[in-house]
C-alpha cells in the first residue's frame, strides 16, 4: 500500500511510514494511491461472513502487501475482538451500537487497531514511539486504554479543561503507566493545534519519533471501515436494501471511513453528516464557502470541532468538487435543545436511551425522511458512545435506566493524574522535552 499526502498527489510513501509518521511535512494528510473495489460477488454474499472476516477482507484489499496474510488476521482477530450488533428499532430504523469495546465508544476501532499494527512495526531497541493525541471525549480514552502497557511507547493525551464528561475524564487521567494526559485550558481545536504544530517543529522531531493516535492516523480510518460492511452485512441478512447511514460528524473521520467503504463498492443510498452547533461543514454545503471557527462547547462534546481534520480526506475522495460531494452526502445541524427533546423523543418512541451524539444522528435521519419523502429506505444511525459517560443529559425514570458498565464502576475512585497547560505552543514543547 502506498499513500500522498492531499497537499502533494506526487508524494509516494509505505503504509508502515504513513503509520509513524501520522502526517506529512507539508501538513496534508494521507491517502490511498489506489483505493480497490471489492469484488461484487463478496458484497453480495457478505451476509454470509463474520465481522472479522469482513475485517480482513477490507483490510487485505486496502493494505495490499504491507504485512503478511497471517499476520494481519491476528491483528484482527485480537482487536476487534468486541460486537458491533445493528438494533432494530422499527421496520426501517436501526441504531448500529458501536460501543461495546473497552472504552465504551467507537473510538475503540481505531485505537485498537492502530496501537497493535503500530506495535508490530516497532523494533526492539529502536526509540521509543511518542504518541500525541487530541481529544474532544472519546478518542483520548480508546487511545489510552489501546495503548496502555504496549513496550516502548510514550501516548500524552491532551483535553479541554472542563469540556469533557467526568467519565470520559476519568478515562484520560487515571491510567498511569505509559499514559499522560494534559489539560488544556482551551478548546478541542487549540488542542488540535498544538498536537499538529509538534509534528513540523524540528526540534521535536529530532529529539522524538512523534506519531499521532487522532483520526489524521491513516491506521485509524482503515479498521472504521470495517463497521459499515458489517453493518451492511447485517441489514442484508434481514432482507433490507437502500441503506442511509447517519454519523455523528464532529472531525469527520467516522463519515470519511464510511465514504472511503463506499468508493470500495459498499452500496449505500445516502449518508448524513450529523453535526452540533459546530456546523462548519453543513454551513459550507449552504454557502460554498468554507469557514472554519472557534468550536463552542456542547452536550455532545465530541463532535466539539471547528475545523474539521478530516474534511480535506472527503473532499479529496470527490476531487474536491462540492458538487459531486453533495451527491451522496447531506449535512445538518442541531441545537442543544433539540438533542436534550430528541433523546426523550428516543426513549418514549422506543424505550431505548442514546447518547447526546446519537440523538443527533437519530433527528438527522429522522429530517431527512420528511425533507426528502424516502419512507422505504433502511435508516441506521450510528450509536458512537453508552449513555452512561453522559449522566447529566437524562432524567427521572432515564436516568434510573442506564446501565453502568463494571469498568466505569472501576474508574470510580482512582486518582487524576494531569497537567494543567495554557494553549501556548511554547509551553506545551517545553513540557515534552522536560518531562
Amino acid at each position: 500500500m502506498r499513500l500522498y499526502s492531499t497537499n502533494n498527489p506526487e508524494l509516494s510513501v509505505e503504509f508502515k511510514e504513513a503509520v509513524f509518521n501520522s502526517m506529512p511535512q507539508d501538513k496534508g494528510l494521507y491517502m490511498p494511491h489506489h483505493i480497490p473495489q471489492l469484488d461484487a460477488d463478496f458484497v453480495e454474499n457478505i451476509g454470509k461472513f463474520s465481522m472479522q472476516e469482513i475485517a480482513y477482507k477490507v483490510a487485505k484489499s486496502l493494505l495490499q502487501d504491507a504485512m503478511p496474510d497471517e499476520d494481519l488476521k491476528a491483528i484482527i482477530e485480537e482487536a476487534i475482538n468486541f460486537p458491533a450488533p445493528a438494533v432494530k428499532l422499527d421496520e426501517k430504523t436501526y441504531v448500529l451500537e458501536l460501543f461495546h469495546g473497552p472504552s465504551l465508544a467507537f473510538k475503540d476501532f481505531g485505537a485498537r487497531f492502530m496501537s497493535r499494527i503500530m506495535g508490530y512495526f516497532l523494533k526492539e531497541g529502536e526509540k521509543t514511539l511518542n504518541v500525541l493525541v487530541a481529544t474532544s471525549g472519546d478518542t483520548g480514552g480508546a487511545v489510552a486504554l489501546g495503548f496502555l502497557g504496549v513496550p516502548n511507547t510514550q501516548v500524552t493525551i491532551l483535553y479541554p479543561k472542563g469540556k469533557v464528561s467526568p467519565i470520559q475524564e476519568l478515562q484520560l487521567t487515571t491510567n498511569g503507566q505509559n499514559i499522560r494526559a494534559v489539560e488544556i485550558d482551551g478548546t478541542f481545536d487549540d488542542c488540535q493545534a498544538l498536537v499538529k504544530q509538534a509534528f513540523v517543529d524540528p526540534e521535536l522531531n529530532a529529539k522524538f519519533r512523534l506519531t499521532s493516535a487522532n483520526s489524521i492516523n491513516i491506521s485509524r480510518l482503515i479498521p472504521q471501515t470495517f463497521y459499515y460492511f458489517n453493518a451492511y452485512a447485517q441489514l442484508k441478512r434481514e432482507g433490507k436494501a437502500d441503506v442511509i447511514f447517519s454519523v455523528p460528524s464532529g472531525n469527520f473521520g467516522n463519515i470519511g471511513a464510511g465514504l472511503l467503504a463506499w468508493k470500495m463498492g459498499l452500496p449505500v443510498k445516502q449518508f448524513i453528516a450529523a453535526t452540533n452547533a459546530n456546523d462548519t461543514v453543513p454551513a459550507f454545503f449552504r454557502s460554498g464557502t468554507y469557514e472554519p471557527k472557534p468550536s463552542v462547547a456542547t452536550l455532545s462534546n465530541a463532535m466539539d470541532v471547528g475545523n474539521p481534520s478530516n474534511w480535506v480526506r472527503i473532499m479529496t475522495l470527490f476531487k474536491n468538487e462540492l458538487q459531486q460531494v453533495k451527491e451522496v452526502v447531506t449535512a445538518e445541524s442541531y441545537t442543544d435543545e433539540q438533542t436534550r427533546e430528541a433523546v426523550q423523543q428516543v426513549y418514549d418512541q422506543y424505550k431505548y436511551i442514546v447518547c447526546p451524539h446519537t440523538a443527533i444522528a437519530w433527528l438527522a435521519v429522522e429530517d431527512y425522511r420528511k425533507q426528502t419523502g424516502d419512507q422505504e429506505s433502511t435508516g441506521i444511525f450510528l450509536s458512537t458512545a453508552h449513555p452512561c459517560k453522559f449522566p447529566d443529559v437524562y432524567e427521572g425514570q432515564m436516568a434510573a435506566a442506564v446501565e453502568i458498565p463494571e469498568q466505569v464502576k472501576e474508574l470510580e475512585g482512582r486518582p487524576k493524574q494531569a497537567v494543567e497547560l495554557k494553549p501556548d505552543f511554547e509551553e506545551f514543547k517545553n513540557y515534552l522535552l522536560n518531562t
